[in-house]
């Protein structure tokens, strides 16, 4: 299989199966001397686990992660930092209605015709639960950007859609309430919403915001590596995303480009930012904002009809433990696949000149 690891300079390949025995990455490129702070790793992760909250999945992870190399008293040697995060709550037997059926808009079908063989215990390899492994990297990363503020939060779930601009939110109430979402009043409405979907055996899909920060003017590649391009890739890389804007996006396209322009003040700053803080693919010093479409979770539990492998229609129903709503729990992952990218162009800006 190939496709397992992200970036060029700073560099994660991740490994491990959601029912398998554990999962982990490596991570090539990470420069000697940063001082780790593992409590840090450890609270990213428990942003992301299972079981934190009732509009999650209850699959009861520690998501404890054990780092293995490349690390000396607190602080990064330059080696390969590997790590893993032990599985200790699988119920692989939730699984075994559908060893021989696909279900619908899930990697089940594919796999199996493109590999010859599939692990149906919660999806193997593309189950979301590899992402775990990204919010390890994503948090070391963190750590070697020190300067620059990565904030993700949930700003829609299903039509209940948050209106406030950033610049007006205050980030310190992402962490307050399980949805993840900055305004208090709508991540209420928000939550009564998801326990209501869950309640019908059904999934609700959402929308999360990115804002970057602090961010050096020239991170970038002006051709094939633009900054907004592997941005994209990244988070297009997550389970279950169908979408990815930065900028103006997709309102964009209703203006002239009088009113689109970011005009410039004297310090090289701009009067707005509609460029999303990217300009020909390079970063130009202001904030970075985008916004990342996630689908319905595809497993819910009523019941459906599909194939199965001799391409007969047959009826299941879900069974296991999974998200009503993927938002709340993949806040974590955006910001980590961000620092990811960020991390990889701060090493090759450092090419750029003399």
């Amino acid at each position: 299989m190939a496709g397992n690891s992200f970036g060029q300079l700073f560099r994660l390949t991740t490994f491990g199966e959601s029912h398998g025995r554990a999962l982990g990455g490596v991570i090539d490129g990470c420069p000697a001397g940063i001082p780790l702070d593992e409590v840090m790793i450890q609270n990213e992760l428990d942003r992301r686990k299972p079981g934190q909250s009732a509009i999650v999945t209850q699959r009861k992870e520690p998501d404890t992660v054990e780092i293995y190399s490349g690390v000396f008293e607190g602080v990064t040697t330059g080696t390969p930092i590997g790590f893993a995060i032990h599985n200790t709550n699988q119920k692989s037997h939730d699984y075994s209605h559908i060893k021989d059926s696909y279900r619908p808009s899930h990697a089940d079908y594919v796999y199996d015709q493109k590999y010859g063989f599939r692990d149906y215990r919660g999806g193997g390899r593309s189950s979301a639960r590899e992402t775990a492994s990204r919010v390890v990297a994503g948090a070391i990363a963190k750590q070697f950007l020190s300067e620059i503020k990565i904030n993700a939060f949930v700003s829609q779930v299903g039509e209940l859609k948050m209106e406030t601009p950033y610049q007006e939110l205050d980030f310190a109430n992402i962490e307050s309430n399980p949805v993840r979402c900055p305004d208090t009043e709508m991540a209420k409405k928000m939550e009564d919403y998801i326990k209501s979907i869950k309640k019908e055996g059904d999934t609700v899909g959402g929308v999360i915001t990115c804002v970057i920060q602090n961010v050096p003017i020239g991170l970038g590649e002006p051709v094939f590596d633009k900054l907004h391009a592997r941005l994209g890739e990244a988070m297009l890389s997550i389970n279950a995303v169908k979408g990815f804007e930065y900028g103006s996006g997709f309102s964009g396209v209703a203006m002239k480009g009088s009113e689109h322009n970011d005009v410039y003040n004297t310090d090289g700053t701009t009067k707005t930012n509609r460029s999303g803080g990217i300009q020909g693919g390079i970063s130009n010093g202001m904030d970075i904002y985008f916004n990342v479409a996630f689908k319905p979770v595809a497993t819910v539990l009523q019941a459906y009809d599909t194939i199965n492998k001799e391409g007969e229609m047959v009826s299941t129903q879900g069974k296991g433990r999974h998200d009503p709503c993927v938002v709340p729990r993949a806040v974590p992952i955006v910001e980590a696949m961000a620092a990811l990218v960020l991390a990889d162009y701060a090493l090759l800006a450092r090419t750029n000149k003399i």
